[in-house]
């Protein structure tokens, strides 16, 4: 069977989106099909898939990560997966997104996306370590979680092949793992190894994570907007008075055709 497909990217962080309106072209998308259509030799080639789906209260984003796994929420994909419900079924912005972590509102302003992330939740310090070093780390959760932590360069982790080790006692599911530098004022940098997906040129959550955590310990007040760098790119991230957090940056659709992986 042939089905339809698009390939997208937010900051390089790409997806494979599969309409599937009814809900009958894929059904529970099974993890191999998930893994075949994100393999870069012999799919299409992703970090994640996202399954469009209408509702009877609108859209939900299906989201599973390269390797088949079922992930809560996706900062990037969700902003690729609004201009794709805009350029391809008619949304209007601002529109509301059902995702596994809530409604999330997108809007649009020229060729840049924000997304309401909703509220962090901060948990304190842990601990992550790659190629026998450790680094202290704040976990925070965007809905999904996350470990931040500060390192003095950016090649100190070292390849990133493998999942950093964490504390499965804290991560039962494992966890997103953001090694971040400072850049300046209000403005870092940062490498990411995804659970699900290993390292990426970009993690939107991820980003939200790592603004929170340096305007914690900026001690910086609430609607500071920090910039923060990606292999991918560049996003915007600002933790509002009212406590949400607001992402920006672009989205893009590069491709459309069918398969029948």
């Amino acid at each position: 069977m042939s089905y339809p497909f698009l390939k997208g990217h937010g900051t390089e962080n790409d997806f494979v989106v599969l309409p599937d309106p009814d809900g009958t072209v894929h059904g529970d998308l099974p993890a191999e099909r998930v893994r075949a259509l994100c393999d870069r030799r012999s799919g299409i080639g992703g970090d994640g898939v996202l399954r469009a789906v209408r509702e009877d209260d609108g859209w939900f984003m299906d989201y599973r990560n390269a390797d088949g796994s079922v992930s809560e929420m996706c900062g990037n994909g969700v902003r690729v997966f609004a201009r794709y419900l805009h350029e391809r079924e008619g949304e209007a912005f601002p529109m509301r997104i059902r995702t596994r972590d809530g409604v999330k509102v997108l809007d649009r302003t020229g060729d840049e996306y924000t997304a309401d992330m909703g509220t962090p939740e901060v948990f304190g310090e842990t601990e992550v370590s790659v190629m026998g070093r450790s680094w202290p780390a704040v976990h925070v959760s965007m809905g999904n979680p996350h470990a931040v932590a500060f390192v003095d360069n950016l090649a100190a982790p070292g390849p990133l092949l493998e999942p950093p080790e964490h504390d499965d006692a804290i991560y039962p599911e494992g966890v997103n793992v953001e090694f971040v530098v400072r850049r300046g004022e209000h403005h870092v940098a940062m490498r990411v190894h995804e659970r699900g997906s290993g390292e990426t040129r970009s993690c939107g959550t991820g980003a939200c994570a790592v603004a929170v955590a340096t305007a914690l310990a900026d001690d910086a007040p609430r609607g500071t907007t920090y910039r923060v760098d990606v292999p991918g790119g560049t996003l915007h991230v600002v933790w509002t008075e009212d406590d949400r957090v607001l992402m920006t940056g672009p989205a893009v659709l590069v491709a459309e055709g069918t398969t029948d992986l």
